[in-house]
């Protein structure tokens, strides 16, 4: 069953193409990696998906429900995106993961946040506060507030690009663990091949804003 699907999907902004008539369709549960050369539209192809920007032409189904017909706030709830780095609200662990919920009306128990913080490997740490976090302990925070408002899609621009490689191979354990677990549909923009080959069954490649190639992870990375 297709999850996602974009159907002639572009933006330009000042004359300037960003992503053009991209059309692609997303298994439920599948992990897709989104790979290019740098200014490729990978991450202006990811913010289109949960209309963090909106497209000049082109849509985007949601479980065959065009994605305009749904609020930004519900859309963005059930899209839910990890940046590259981790932009935490101030204060602690706990008020992070509760934030979305909260936004919702709806209140998080100390146990739910306890199981995210366990799920994410972080058990114990839900009183402490954000300033006080590495790396790849505020990605994992970051991971466990997307959990929270239980997305249906999860939409992660290069997550671990700066992070160290321990802290990559645990990220991307997780991420692959959670996806399994949730039945969840995964996008990944990476400018690392091998993550792709590690993490996603298929890989689309883009260039110049275009969709270049797609097909089965290995067979595209290593074509020609």
């Amino acid at each position: 069953m297709t999850d996602l699907e974009t159907r002639h999907l572009s933006r330009e902004v000042a004359g300037r193409v960003l992503v053009q008539d991209v059309s692609v369709q997303v298994l439920a549960g599948e992990i897709l990696a989104i790979v290019g050369p740098s200014g490729a539209g990978k991450s202006s192809f990811l913010r289109l998906l949960n209309r963090l920007d909106e497209p000049t032409s082109g849509t985007v189904l949601l479980k065959s429900q065009d994605y305009r017909s749904i609020t930004p706030r519900e859309l963005r709830r059930r899209v839910g995106m990890v940046m590259q780095t981790a932009y935490l609200l101030p204060g602690t662990i706990a008020a992070n993961i509760a934030f979305g919920p909260h936004q919702r009306g709806k209140m998080l128990a100390p146990a739910q946040i306890e199981g995210l913080l366990e799920r994410v490997g972080l058990p114990g740490l839900a009183d402490r506060d954000v300033s006080n976090l590495s790396g790849g302990e505020a990605q994992r925070v970051a991971l466990a507030r997307t959990l929270a408002n239980d997305p249906e899609v999860l939409l992660l621009d290069e997550p671990t690009s700066a992070l160290d490689e321990a802290s990559v191979r645990g990220i991307e354990e997780l991420i692959l663990g959670i996806v399994r677990e949730r039945r969840m549909t995964c996008l990944i923009v990476t400018h690392n091949h091998a993550q792709a080959e590690r993490l996603a069954g298929r890989t689309i490649v883009m260039q110049a804003g275009r969709l270049a190639a797609i097909g089965p992870t290995e067979q595209v990375l290593h074509a020609g």
